[in-house]
């Protein structure tokens, strides 16, 4: 049995807490990363590491592009738990040189255009930061869309060579609503205004009655499309 087997039997259907103890014992503190977007499921992940080891690796990516409420959820988080957050963020001049030979809004242009501004606003500044570390960890629940079917509490991330701990895998958005809730853990304001999952303001609404929770991030685009490549499996 190799090592991810091993991995995966050792955390099968434990908690999320026994799984980030886990993973900060079995990689340390300084091997092991959270990554963030501030979206409900992170936010829980961040209490539960605050209270776990207020020093644990914390990181997110300002892709230029966020919403100001994403931008305050993050603030007040940094003030309730009295941690940090570490920052990458794309680099100007590839920045500049997408912006200048494609305009600011080539995502809506074609899926090739949106997943080159995902390559350079997100996937450079996430390969810089997984490149720190063994294993990251992610808020990701299998429910949330066709494309997280299966999800696992531990995978390899072959893109990286490193990976990826997923402890809410199981979760439901009920159950973890229900947490947040009583916790009184900081969340972002959009979510009350239809916004179960938040990425960059301009490829991100409220969803609509009957629609999945993924449905407002790109929008445009079918199902089977909409993720950036942060995930991809």
């Amino acid at each position: 049995m190799d090592k991810l087997a091993i991995y995966q039997e050792q955390l099968a259907g434990r908690s999320a807490e026994e799984i980030l103890r886990w993973a900060l014992q079995e990689f340390g503190r300084e091997e092991v990363s959270l990554a963030t977007s501030f979206g409900i499921e992170d936010q829980v992940l961040t209490y539960y590491l605050s209270q776990i080891d207020a020093k644990a690796q914390i990181f997110t990516l300002d892709t230029g592009r966020n919403f100001q409420e994403t931008y305050e959820v993050m603030q007040t988080t940094m003030d309730t738990y009295g941690i940090h957050f570490d920052v990458y963020a794309p680099e100007a001049a590839a920045i500049a040189e997408m912006v200048s030979s494609k305009g600011p809004n080539l995502f809506y242009n074609s899926i090739e255009d949106r997943k080159h501004c995902c390559d350079v606003r997100k996937l450079r500044p996430l390969a810089q930061a997984l490149s720190k570390v063994q294993a990251w960890i992610t808020g990701l629940r299998g429910e949330q869309s066709i494309t997280r079917l299966g999800t696992k509490e531990i995978e390899w991330d072959a893109m990286h060579g490193i990976y990826k701990i997923n402890p809410l895998c199981s979760w439901s958005e009920a159950q973890t609503w229900e947490f947040a809730k009583e916790n009184k853990i900081p969340y972002n304001k959009l979510h009350d205004q239809g916004f179960p999952s938040i990425g960059c303001q301009p490829c991100t609404r409220a969803i609509k009655e009957g629609e999945g929770v993924r449905d407002g991030r790109w929008w445009w685009e079918k199902p089977e499309s909409k993720e950036c490549g942060l995930h991809k499996r």
